[in-house]
């Protein structure tokens, strides 16, 4: 053990004591007959009939007095309390109640029954060890005011702590087991929207030998036996388009992304995506899948399409309004970017404390003016639309107006929420606009899509015309479930090291 303290030798000390009991703290299996919530639907039932049952679950409340003891027990569905009394369990079972501790895995047999003060609960005939915890767990203290309000008080909070060790978090802190709960209802529903809409799921590499998808710095590695450089992946989306070069026709992919930079209240350098792609369709599409896919999560995670976010309630409802983003910068900025020069732009954007990288280009500079100007004023599930054509090489020109392409971008909460494309299928101009995005990083922009001749081999053999969608899942279930911070909706976030 790396800590010796009285509390683990005390623990420590009980294991032996059971091995001379010839008693096993940590038997094989348990055979569970109902789980707490089982019992709790099943309660006038189970008083009347006095039917046997087996229930199982973290001891995290416990108080024995004499020949008596009350314990609560919780599992995945909540908490029960256990009533255990020499008599009844018998001298050997009561000399294992004697040796319980909070955090203790317990297994008891019994009926169900109700005490005088009308708590429903477990009458224990039979008492096991299940798992003893060497480890103790922090101890809340919980007090119930005149109210009847309960207030707890020790609680497992300090943030740092929380992060490095999740499973005591939630084993502690229903509210935060419950987020991932949440999180898990909130993928099947998305994935039953795809598949619903004849969409097949796929996996695509994680490790790469060029990476691309995405303007964004990758995480390099080496593979020793091939002596080769690959990249994690930061965005599936070039393998995806492979697929649907391959006849596919319409497929998604739940992936792990990895990106090699900074990390925020909503950004981590690995994060969960989602990524999909239809033939035969553009963006228009795109739009009514992407607002479909969110209204149905945000009523798989809270029951309604309105959730509340830090005080503020926001609807998911479908469908959303539509802006380009020249009139979003219009409505939300007050600047009609059609009349400004480019010395306007970059007077502008120096007033408002903005900066460029690189090469000064008119269509990245209205894009840095939007997110100056009109972002953070976007709360309500929004679509904005119609991108100067610098935003991304992979995107078609605009039908229209080719300045633009037919690119949207999903806001709500003054987030960007993903991203989506008509996607660019003539391979000569995709060519042409991956060598422009090499030239631009070798002019000192920071993040740009390396050459893929693999992939453009690829759309050479035919790439349909396609619509694709990709974006992110943790910030999602950041928004619909309340949570300020993205490593609150990562089960096991990236740490520092502790020093």
């Amino acid at each position: 053990m790396q800590e010796m303290n009285d509390q683990v030798k005390a623990r420590l000390d009980k294991l032996t004591k059971f091995k001379e009991m010839g008693v096993n703290p940590y038997p094989h299996k348990f055979n569970r007959t109902h789980t707490s919530e089982d019992l709790r639907n099943q309660k006038d039932e189970l008083l009347k009939s006095e039917q046997k049952i087996a229930f199982a679950g973290r001891v995290i409340r416990f108080n024995r007095k004499g020949k008596l003891c009350f314990m609560h027990l919780k599992d995945r569905y909540g908490r029960l309390q256990i009533v255990c009394a020499k008599d009844i369990v018998g001298e050997a079972d009561y000399e294992i109640v004697k040796m319980i501790d909070f955090g203790d895995f317990v297994g008891v047999d019994g009926t169900m029954m109700e005490t005088k003060t009308g708590e429903y609960s477990v009458k224990a005939e039979k008492i096991t060890m299940l798992s003893k915890a060497v480890r103790p767990l922090p101890v809340p203290k919980e007090i119930i005011d005149e109210n009847g309000n309960k207030k707890i008080f020790n609680e497992f909070k300090d943030v740092d702590t929380r992060y490095r060790e999740r499973y005591i978090d939630m084993a502690l802190n229903d509210d935060v087991r419950d987020v991932f709960i949440k999180r898990s209802r909130v993928l099947q529903s998305i994935r039953e929207y795809l598949l619903e809409n004849k969409f097949i799921e796929v996996e695509t590499p994680t490790l790469q030998p060029i990476y691309g998808g995405a303007n964004a710095r990758p995480f390099t590695t080496h593979h020793n036996a091939a002596d080769m450089t690959l990249y994690l992946r930061v965005a599936p989306e070039l393998y995806l388009k492979r697929c649907i070069v391959g006849g596919m026709e319409r497929v998604f992919e739940f992936s792990k992304n990895f990106r090699n930079e900074g990390m925020d209240r909503t950004h981590s350098p690995e994060f969960t995506g989602l990524e999909f792609y239809q033939a035969y369709a553009d963006y228009n599409d795109m739009m009514i899948h992407f607002e479909n896919i969110y209204e149905r999560a945000a009523i798989a995670a809270t029951g309604s399409t309105k959730v509340n976010y830090q005080g503020t309630e926001i609807d998911f409802k479908a469908p959303w309004p539509r802006y380009t983003m020249y009139d979003a910068i219009q409505k939300f900025g007050g600047y009609d970017v059609t009349t400004m020069s480019d010395d306007d732009l970059k007077a502008v954007i120096q007033k408002l404390g903005g900066s460029m990288d690189g090469e000064w280009i008119r269509g990245r500079a209205i894009i840095e003016l939007f997110e100056l100007t009109v972002e953070k004023q976007l709360i309500q599930p929004t679509f904005i639309i119609d991108m100067p054509k610098e935003s991304t090489p992979l995107c078609k020109s605009h039908r229209v107006n080719p300045d633009l392409i037919e690119q949207f971008e999903p806001y709500a909460n003054g987030w960007e929420l993903g991203n989506a494309y008509t996607e660019l299928n003539d391979p000569i101009r995709q060519r042409e606009l991956l060598e422009d995005q090499v030239r631009r990083g070798r002019g000192g922009e920071g993040e740009t899509h390396p050459m893929d001749e693999n992939f453009l081999d690829a759309v050479e053999s035919g790439l349909p015309p396609t619509g694709g969608v990709g974006f992110g899942i943790d910030r999602m279930i950041m928004l619909l479930t309340n949570q300020q911070t993205i490593r609150d909706v990562i089960l096991f976030p990236l740490m520092k090291p502790e020093t």
